[in-house]
């Protein structure tokens, strides 16, 4: 084997072993963040707020699960901020802690019955160390990954922290699932869902072994090297353009609202509403994850050969397609149906989840890469996933009907459907799916009379 091969094989490896960190962390983190919705859906209302009736209480426990999202842009600001001043590598470390420290203090949280108004304040608090943590998670792992990517296989490197958001929803429900399955159902709901949550702090020192054992972004180690690195990387980054940055808003908010209605919104929506028992929804919940994180590779092969565009689109298409079928297809009762409906959600939401982050991050220059995606992911996930399972509920408890939230999730597929066919047509993609091009004046904006050393902040 001559050199030339040795250093091939070795950099095809070392490149395997980077996506493979990048989806482990990832999983970690959704871990926590799901099994926060997954509680907040069925025992949090009871845990914290007792004093409220059953569908008031849980609309206030999902007021604290959208808390972890207002918290996000915050972590993605000042973690992305560092990403592009320090690093990706140290940051994701940093963001990995924090959200296990956060998911470890809830399961130690007094209820509502010991400590009083103090319980749901520390509940709030912890929801928003949690935000912050995963803030920072999102972009940065999408940037190690697909800073890393060989000729071809953008795509499909910038996938593989996607799919850890299914893995972790599949990770949270299991350990969720099992330990009210070995339990009475009071004991789990007095102390056993705290379980789960305590388990966080082993999940994040495996996480922290395998992060800590992988290298730097070549793409950021590059902008060092040329003394790029931008005193300001949120604000330069704004540069690509108003209008772009806003259509590129749209073409993903509505991903992540259909994600969260169907995660975490139908949970509570089944149990309490349609009568289905909470084992048989969060069992339909994993097949979707499942099949979420099955396509997902499939997904991004097919947009790194024939292009994203079209795949995008007509992804889009699908989502809302399926939105106008879902709920009506749980409401009828039927198990058959039911699973038919998450079945269809676990098909549909990967077409254009997969290269979400991809399309956000080849916005931005690699020197602002960082601060602009995480700009974006973040605003996403509020106007969409943070505040999907409360303005569901509310809908629901306004109205009567789960006809108001269709209509809700099907506005949000038109807006993001019509965000990326304007998207698109105002950046198309090159023949090879090569990034998409980005203005001039950003990339020349580079701070390049005193760029900081590596480790600068």
């Amino acid at each position: 084997m001559t050199d030339s091969s040795i250093r091939s094989e070795h950099n095809a490896t070392a490149r395997r072993r980077i996506a493979l960190a990048t989806l482990a962390g990832t999983t970690l983190e959704w871990y926590d963040f799901f099994l926060y919705g997954t509680a907040a859906a069925l025992i949090f209302n009871k845990q914290f707020f007792p004093s409220l009736s059953p569908s008031a209480g849980t609309l206030a426990a999902f007021g604290t699960f959208a808390v972890g999202f207002i918290a996000r842009p915050l972590g993605g600001l000042v973690f992305g901020h560092f990403g592009d001043r320090i690093g990706r590598k140290a940051t994701l470390v940093v963001s990995l802690v924090l959200m296990g420290l956060g998911s470890t203090l809830i399961g130690l949280i007094p209820n509502y019955a010991a400590i009083g108004i103090w319980a749901p304040v520390l509940l709030i608090v912890m929801r928003i160390i949690q935000g912050i943590g995963l803030g920072g998670e999102g972009a940065g792992a999408t940037l190690l990954s697909m800073e890393h990517a060989p000729d071809g296989k953008r795509n499909l490197y910038a996938g593989f922290p996607q799919m850890g958001t299914p893995a972790g929803l599949i990770l949270a429900n299991t350990i969720f699932l099992t330990t009210s399955a070995v339990l009475p159902d009071a004991a789990f709901t007095a102390w056993g869902w705290r379980i789960p949550f305590l388990l966080s702090i082993v999940l994040v020192a495996i996480g922290l072994i395998v992060r800590l054992g992988i290298t730097e972004s070549p793409s950021f180690t590059d902008v060092v090297v040329r003394g790029e690195v931008a005193r300001f990387p949120l604000v330069e980054s704004l540069r690509v353009g108003t209008v772009r940055l806003a259509l590129t808003l749209c073409a993903v908010v509505a991903n992540s609202a259909v994600a969260y209605v169907f995660m975490v919104f139908t949970l509570s929506y089944g149990t309490q509403k349609l009568d289905y028992d909470k084992q048989f929804l969060i069992v339909c919940v994993m097949v979707a994850a499942a099949l979420w994180f099955a396509m997902i590779p499939f997904w991004t092969a097919v947009a790194d050969r024939y292009g994203r565009r079209n795949m995008f689109i007509g992804g889009s298409v699908a989502l809302l397609a399926w939105c106008a079928v879902f709920l009506p297809l749980l409401n009828t009762g039927n198990r058959t149906l039911a699973v038919l409906a998450f079945v269809g959600m676990g098909l549909a939401v990967p077409i254009t989840h997969c290269v979400q982050g991809g399309i956000i991050a080849d916005t931005f220059p690699a020197h602002v890469r960082y601060s602009g995606t995480s700009l974006i992911l973040q605003l996403g996930a509020i106007f969409g996933g943070g505040l999907a399972p409360t303005v569901s509920t509310a809908l629901l408890n306004s109205t009567g009907s789960s006809s108001g939230v269709t209509w809700y999730l099907i506005a949000l597929c038109s807006i993001s459907l019509l965000g990326a066919v304007a998207l698109f047509r105002k950046v198309p993609e090159t023949p090879n799916d090569l990034p998409f091009a980005v203005p001039e004046n950003c990339v020349a904006s580079a701070t390049t009379d005193s760029a900081p050393s590596v480790g600068t902040p």
